[in-house]
C-alpha cells in the first residue's frame, strides 16, 4: 500500500508521527549551542622542546632535525616547518583538514617516544601543543583598583575566578597583568665575601628550611595518625633569622648578608585602563559549549560577585564576542521570518483559500525542525551557515506541497470526494514531486563531500538543505493528502468559473497578451 493511501486511511497515526518529529525538533533546538561559525579545529600541532644552555646550531642539529625525520612517518602529515633558537626548538606540523587530530597527536607522541632516548641528556621531554578554537576568549574584562591593587590577584582568584570556573561550559579564566606577591632576597656581595659565603649556599639554605616534612606516625587505639613538621615560613620576616652559614665559630644569619623584600613581582610592562592600574581578564569556553549562553551567565554572575569586592575594585566589559553572534543570528532569524511571511502571502494570493494555505504552510515548520534534529545528533551548532541554509531551503519546502494540494483541489472542484481526491491526485503527481526533490538534492548534496576548510564550513549547508527538502517531500505525499482529505470539501468550490478568484482578475489581461503574441508570430512567419 502506498504511503499517501496509508496516510489518508490512518490520519491519527500520520498526525502522531509528525507531532513526534516536531517535539523531537523542539527538544533538539533547546540544547543546540549557538555560535558564529561551525566548530572547526585547525589541523596544526606544535612540538616544543627545550635544551638549556644550547645554542641555535646545536638545537638544530641534535634536536630539531632528528625530530623532523621521525615525524615523517606520521599519517596525513602535509607540511613540517621548524624554528631553532637558543635553548628552544619549535616544530609545527600541518595535517590534512579531514585528519583526526587526536589520532595524529598519538602518532606524534609515539614518534617522540621512539626517539627521546637518542636525544641529549639535558633535553627536556618535548611538549605537544594542539590549538583549537575554544582557546579563543569569548569575553574580555578590565578590572581596576586603587588601594586594593597590591592584593588584587588574590582577591580576584578567590572571589571571581573560582566562582566563574564553576559555571558549566567555561574552560578557563585567565588574568593578565595581575600583581603577584614576590619575596626577593637581595644579597650584598661584599658581605658574602666577608663571611666566605656564596649565593648557592644561601639558596640551598632557604630551600632546605622552607618545606614541610613527614615525621612518622603514631597509633592510638584503632587509628593511625600521621605526623609532619611544618617548616614553611608563614611570614617573610622569618627569613631574616635563618642561619645560612658559620663564620669564626658563630652563626651567620640571612639578615647579616642580605635584605629581604616582601613586594610585588617585577614586570616588564604595566597594565593601564583609562589611566588607572588594572588587570585584564579573559574567559575561554569549552569545546562545543554555547557561546551566547555562557556570556550571558558570566554577565549575570559578575553582577552578583561584584557586590562582594572591595569598593575601589571596578569591572568593565571590554569586548563580548557573543554580541556579534547575537546580532548576526538575530538578523538572519528576522530575514527567515520575513521570508516565511512572504511565502504565506504568495501562497494565499494564488490559492485563495485559508485552509489550503494552512496545509501548505504546515510543511515549513516540520521541514525546518528536522534540521534541528540533525544538528543535535551530529553535535553541530546554530550559526550563520545553518541559518543561511534554512533561508535557502525555505522557498523550496513548499513547492511539493503546493503541487500536491493544487492537484487535490482540482479533483475536488470536479466533484470528487476529498478522501478519493487526496489519494488519486497524489498518485498522479508523487513521481514528479520526488524527481524534483532529487534534482535539488543532487545540487546540494555534493557540498557534503567537499574536503578541507571549505567542506567544514559548508557541509552543514549541503546536509541541511538536502534533509529539509527530503522531509518536505515526505510531508507533501503523506501529511498534505491527509489534511486535505479532512479540511478541504466541496463547499470550498468557487461559485463562478475558475479555481482561484485572484487569478480570475488578471485572466482577461493575460488572454489579451496571448492574442497580441499570436498575431505577432503570424505576421513574422508570413512575412
Amino acid at each position: 500500500m502506498s504511503i499517501y493511501k496509508n496516510a489518508v486511511n490512518k490520519p491519527i497515526t500520520t498526525l502522531m508521527v509528525f507531532t513526534a518529529v516536531i517535539v523531537m525538533g523542539l527538544y533538539s533546538l533547546r540544547y543546540i549551542p549557538v555560535d558564529l561559525f561551525p566548530e572547526m579545529d585547525p589541523p596544526f600541532i606544535s612540538v616544543i622542546t627545550t635544551w638549556p644552555g644550547a645554542n641555535a646550531s646545536d638545537v638544530e642539529t641534535n634536536v630539531t632535525r632528528p625530530l623532523e625525520d621521525s615525524f615523517n612517518t606520521v599519517d596525513n602529515l602535509k607540511e613540517i616547518t621548524s624554528t631553532s633558537s637558543d635553548n628552544l626548538s619549535v616544530i609545527s606540523l600541518e595535517f590534512d583538514w579531514d585528519a583526526d587530530l587526536n589520532e595524529a597527536s598519538n602518532d606524534v607522541r609515539d614518534a617522540i617516544d621512539l626517539l627521546f632516548a637518542a636525544l641529549p641528556d639535558e633535553v627536556s621531554r618535548p611538549t605537544i601543543f594542539k590549538f583549537n578554537m575554544s582557546m579563543i576568549p569569548i569575553v574580555f574584562y578590565a578590572i581596576t583598583a586603587e588601594e586594593s591593587y597590591p592584593g588584587l590577584d588574590k582577591i580576584l582568584e578567590e572571589r571571581i575566578v573560582n566562582p566563574l570556573n564553576r559555571i558549566e561550559g567555561i574552560g578557563s579564566v585567565m588574568l593578565v597583568g595581575s600583581p603577584q606577591r614576590r619575596i626577593y632576597v637581595e644579597a650584598d656581595p661584599v658581605k658574602l665575601e666577608a663571611y666566605n659565603l656564596t649565593i648557592e649556599q644561601i639558596g640551598n639554605a632557604i630551600q632546605a628550611e622552607n618545606m614541610n616534612m613527614p615525621a612518622g606516625n603514631v597509633k592510638m587505639g584503632m587509628i593511625d595518625y600521621q605526623f609532619r613538621i611544618q617548616g614553611e615560613f608563614a611570614e617573610s620576616y622569618e627569613l631574616n633569622d635563618l642561619v645560612v652559614g658559620y663564620s669564626r665559630g658563630s652563626s651567620v644569619l640571612l639578615k647579616d648578608v642580605a635584605t629581604v623584600r616582601d613586594t610585588l613581582r617585577d614586570r616588564a610592562f604595566e597594565e593601564r585602563i583609562d589611566g588607572r592600574q588594572g588587570v585584564r581578564m579573559f574567559v575561554m569556553k569549552q569545546s562545543g559549549a554555547n557561546t551566547v549562553r555562557i556570556a550571558q551567565e558570566i554577565r549575570s554572575a559578575l553582577t552578583e560577585l561584584e557586590k562582594e569586592l572591595p569598593p575601589d575594585v571596578q569591572i568593565q566589559e571590554i569586548l563580548d564576542t557573543s554580541m556579534f553572534i547575537r546580532n548576526s543570528i538575530s538578523n538572519l532569524s528576522r530575514t527567515l521570518l520575513f521570508a516565511l511571511l512572504f511565502v504565506v502571502l504568495v501562497v494565499l494570493f494564488f490559492l485563495g483559500k485559508w485552509r489550503a494555505t494552512f496545509i501548505v504552510m504546515l510543511t515549513i515548520p516540520i521541514s525546518l525542525i528536522v534540521s534541528f534534529i540533525y544538528l543535535f545528533l551530529t553535535g553541530g551548532s546554530l550559526n550563520i551557515i545553518s541559518l543561511a541554509s534554512l533561508s535557502i531551503a525555505l522557498g523550496m519546502v513548499v513547492d511539493d506541497a503546493i503541487v500536491v494540494l493544487e492537484n487535490i483541489s482540482r479533483h475536488i472542484e470536479r466533484g470528487t470526494s476529498p478522501r478519493e481526491a487526496a489519494i488519486y491526485a497524489t498518485n498522479e503527481v508523487w513521481l514528479s514531486v520526488i524527481i524534483t526533490t532529487l534534482v535539488i538534492v543532487s545540487v546540494f548534496f555534493p557540498l557534503t563531500l567537499v574536503g578541507g576548510m571549505t567542506g567544514i564550513l559548508f557541509k552543514q549547508l549541503g546536509w541541511i538543505v538536502s534533509i529539509t527538502v527530503v522531509t518536505s517531500t515526505l510531508a507533501a505525499i503523506s501529511l498534505t493528502p491527509m489534511l486535505a482529505s479532512k479540511l478541504l470539501d466541496l463547499k470550498s468550490k468557487p461559485a463562478s468559473p475558475g479555481r482561484f478568484s485572484h487569478v480570475r482578475i488578471v485572466e482577461p489581461f493575460l488572454r489579451g497578451l496571448e492574442d497580441v503574441y499570436e498575431k505577432t508570430i503570424r505576421v513574422a512567419l508570413f512575412n
